[in-house]
C-alpha cells in the first residue's frame, strides 16, 4: 500500500483513498457533528450555494466561516464545540479551506474520507482494512501549506505504515518534531490564530471518537458527508 501526504489540495492527485485533513477546523467540526447525532453534512464551496441549500433541504442549520470569521446569516460558524447536539438533520457546511478541499476530492478519489486528530485511531484502521493507495490530502489556507495541517497528516501516516512517498515521510517526520498535538498545532503561524484558539486544545485531543466521515454522494453542488 503506497501512502502519500498532500500538502496543499493542488498537489492531489487520483488515488483510491483519499482523506482529506484540515484540523482546525472543518474536519473536526464533521466528526463532532456525525458523533453528536447529524444524519449527513452537506459541504459546499460558496456561501450562495449554502443558503441555496437550506432553502431546498429544509431540515438543516448553515455553518462556516470565512477567514474564520462567522458568516452573516449563519446559524453557526466553524467551532466543533458547537456542535455537540443536533439541531437539525443536516448541517450545511462552508469554510475558507476545508468544505473547498472536500469537494474538489470527492471528484479525485474512489473513497473520500475525513480525518483529524479526533478520530485520528479510527480513520487510519478505515484506510488499512482497505489495502489500497492512499493520499492525505491537507486543506491548508487559502491554497499555501500549514504546519498544523502536515502535523495532522503526518500522525495518519505515521499510523498507515505502507510504502512512504517523499511527501508522506516528510509529514512524518515534522510530526515526530514536536512532543504533542497541541504542540503541533501551535507552531502553524495561522493568521486567524486568535480565534481559533479556544478550538486548538479541544481539536489537538487524539482518538476520541470512533466516527469515520465518509463522502457518500454529490447533492447538488455540495459533497454529501455520513458515517462510514
Amino acid at each position: 500500500m503506497r501512502v502519500h501526504v498532500a500538502f496543499t489540495p493542488a498537489e492531489a492527485a487520483r488515488v483510491p483513498t483519499g482523506i482529506v485533513v484540515d484540523v482546525l477546523r472543518a474536519s473536526s467540526t464533521i466528526v463532532q457533528a456525525l458523533e453528536s447525532g447529524y444524519w449527513r453534512v452537506l459541504c459546499c464551496a460558496e456561501i450562495d450555494e449554502a443558503f441555496a441549500l437550506r432553502d431546498e433541504v429544509g431540515d438543516a442549520v448553515l455553518a462556516g466561516e470565512r477567514r474564520a470569521e462567522p458568516i452573516p446569516g449563519f446559524d453557526f460558524g466553524n467551532s466543533p464545540q458547537e456542535f455537540l447536539e443536533p439541531r437539525a438533520e443536516t448541517l450545511i457546511l462552508t469554510t475558507t479551506n476545508g468544505t473547498r478541499a472536500i469537494v474538489t476530492a470527492a471528484f479525485d478519489c474512489d473513497l473520500v474520507l475525513i480525518g483529524c486528530l479526533l478520530n485520528l485511531d479510527a480513520v487510519v484502521e478505515a484506510a488499512r482494512q482497505r489495502g489500497e493507495d492512499v493520499e492525505i490530502v491537507c486543506a491548508g489556507v487559502e491554497g499555501r501549506f500549514t504546519l498544523d495541517d502536515a502535523y495532522c497528516a503526518g500522525r495518519i501516516a505515521e499510523l498507515i505504515g505502507g510504502d512512504r512517498t517523499d511527501g508522506a515521510e516528510a509529514a512524518v517526520r515534522i510530526a515526530a518534531s514536536f512532543g504533542s498535538a497541541e504542540e503541533g498545532l501551535r507552531a502553524s503561524h495561522n493568521p486567524h490564530e486568535s480565534i481559533i484558539e479556544n478550538d486548538l486544545v479541544w481539536c489537538a485531543r487524539e482518538s476520541v471518537s470512533r466516527v469515520v466521515p465518509r463522502f457518500e454522494s454529490m447533492h447538488g453542488p455540495a459533497a454529501a458527508i455520513v458515517r462510514e
